[in-house]
């Protein structure tokens, strides 16, 4: 059975992916959300820290320098 992006068991086919929707929007059945992962949530503070840390100017040539890098010149 494949996995959602938390772990969580899906269905494999579109029908029964289909009929686990609808009992989660009837109510039928519950839909339960794990926390992230610590990753995820220290990344999110290290990143925000940084941010902070950073001056305005640096922040905007970091910017440039990775849209040159993702689409060319």
């Amino acid at each position: 059975m494949p996995k959602g992006p938390r772990g969580e068991q899906r269905p494999a086919d579109v029908i029964g992916c289909a009929v686990t929707v609808a009992q989660i929007a009837t109510g039928e059945l519950e839909e339960t959300l794990t926390e992230k992962s610590g990753r995820v949530r220290s990344g999110k503070a290290g990143a925000a820290a940084r941010a902070i840390k950073l001056s305005a100017k640096k922040r905007k040539e970091i910017a440039k320098k990775a849209a040159k890098a993702r689409w060319g010149s």
